[in-house]
């Protein structure tokens, strides 16, 4: 039994060797000429033995003693690169960073096409921040497989060599596409104008080759939009339109261009192609109608045109448009305006308490109380805790002359305020207003009396 175990542990040492060398590390020609069979047979189990224990500790961290036992290992054979290379990953492992690299290297001199052992040499680069070096390395990995580009631009942008990595990141996109992570290199490296100048004329370059690539267009824009040049912008937003008739990209400067000129209609014209477009960024769609919003509070004739551009933004489920809008026009006192934009939003999203109460103060502050009474009693149906419902339906009724109803509403809603000293002290007012209208000059006293403690508490 005792013999049939130790057969069966010595083949699957063997099976486990065989697996993790895959015929990488062989006995030198030297010694099998001169050593007889059982010679060759006792150093290659020997060999394997230690290798083994190598494998077996590391695989429980013990990383000193399969150190050791690889030790063992490069005594029998001082040529066998993959001894070198796991000594690299044991070293690596302890942080011993000097030993790990020159257990690598070495193992890259036995065997230059062993890559694993020169990912070994960039981990410890990377460990260490030694980045030049890392560079030195990365070139080398991108023989082995071209993906190493992408470290190899960030390594650039880490040592500052930003004109390689401009050069790089455009070969890269142009062979196998943009990434975010690059774009973000290439808007950072072309914030510094000594560089934009190659990039123009590179794209003017790109452009003149190809015509018909959109891409390099909307590029150049972007950067003549940069550095403020916005002459050339245009007349690159008007080479795309006559190259590419159907660019969407194109409107985007047109658009800027015509309403700098005051030309409304080309503006609208131009933004409505923008939006409908499913090419261009939500940011850049919500640049544009900001920006329309703007001309249009000038130019009130365009009002329609803004309310059709808002249509195009339903299905944004981050930016309520209509809300924001709404929002803007209650900054500028337009209440009538922000009314509107209000109950647009409303439409569909009828539970945002946020825009309900927004409505419900430009209501007041138009003085429409009547349609404030019904739409906060509506309100107050359907989200009975809210509390400031109650406070503007007992001002709007208080308005209205409507004193017991501003009373009834007041005095319910006033038990669900917590820790909000100014409403409350807004509901103490109204109750004092109902109480006066009701010809209660107690309670009055007692609800302004209360109002005016709560005041003095807000300014300490």
């Amino acid at each position: 039994m005792f013999k049939k175990g130790n057969s069966m542990f010595l083949l699957m040492k063997k099976i486990v060797l065989y697996s993790f060398l895959f015929g990488m590390f062989f006995i030198p020609n030297t010694l099998l000429a001169q050593a007889e069979p059982e010679d060759i047979a006792s150093v290659n189990n020997e060999f394997e033995n230690h290798f083994y224990e190598s494998l077996k500790q590391k695989g429980i961290e013990n990383y000193d003693k399969a150190v050791e036992a690889l030790e063992k290992c490069k005594d029998i054979q001082p040529e066998n690169g993959i001894v070198y290379f796991e000594l690299g990953k044991n070293f690596l492992s302890q942080k011993k960073y000097k030993d790990a690299y020159d257990n690598f290297e070495k193992a890259t001199k036995i065997d230059p096409k062993n890559r694993w052992a020169w990912v070994g040499m960039y981990d410890v680069c990377y460990e260490t921040r030694d980045f030049n070096q890392a560079i030195i390395i990365v070139e080398k990995l991108v023989e082995f497989k071209v993906d190493y580009k992408e470290d190899l631009t960030s390594l650039y942008m880490e040592t500052q060599q930003f004109d390689k990595a401009l050069t790089l990141i455009n070969d890269l996109n142009e062979t196998i596409g943009k990434t975010e992570k690059r774009e973000l290199y290439k808007a950072r490296i072309l914030q510094d104008a000594k560089y934009q100048g190659s990039e123009k004329a590179d794209l003017i370059a790109k452009i003149k080759k190809n015509p018909k690539d959109e891409a390099n267009y909307v590029e150049l824009i972007f950067m003549y939009s940069q550095s403020n040049q916005e002459e050339k912008a245009l007349e690159v937003a008007k080479q795309l339109e006559k190259e590419i008739p159907t660019s969407d990209w194109a409107q985007v400067s047109l658009f800027k261009f015509h309403l700098n000129n005051n030309d409304g209609d080309k503006t609208v014209k131009a933004m409505n192609i923008v939006l409908a477009s499913d090419k261009i960024d939500r940011k850049i769609k919500h640049r544009i109608l900001n920006e329309f919003l703007i001309f249009s509070k000038n130019n009130p004739q365009y009002d329609k045109d803004l309310e059709k551009a808002i249509g195009y933004f339903d299905n944004d489920k981050e930016v309520r448009v209509a809300k924001e809008i709404g929002k803007f026009y209650q900054t500028k006192k337009e209440w009538s305006k922000a009314i509107k934009y209000y109950e647009m939003h409303l439409k569909s999203a009828a539970d945002d308490m946020e825009t309900i109460i927004l409505l419900s103060q430009a209501y007041a502050d138009n003085v429409q109380f009547d349609v404030l009474a019904k739409f906060s009693e509506e309100q107050m149906q359907l989200f009975p805790t809210q509390p400031q419902l109650y406070y503007y339906n007992g001002l709007a009724n208080n308005q209205l002359k409507n004193y017991k109803k501003a009373k009834d509403a007041l005095e319910s809603g006033i038990d669900f305020i917590v820790d909000d000293i100014a409403l409350e002290t807004n509901f103490n007012i109204q109750l004092g207003e109902a109480f006066n209208g009701l010809g209660d000059a107690k309670k009055k006293e007692m609800y302004f009396t209360k109002a005016n403690e709560l005041l003095k508490k807000q300014k300490k």
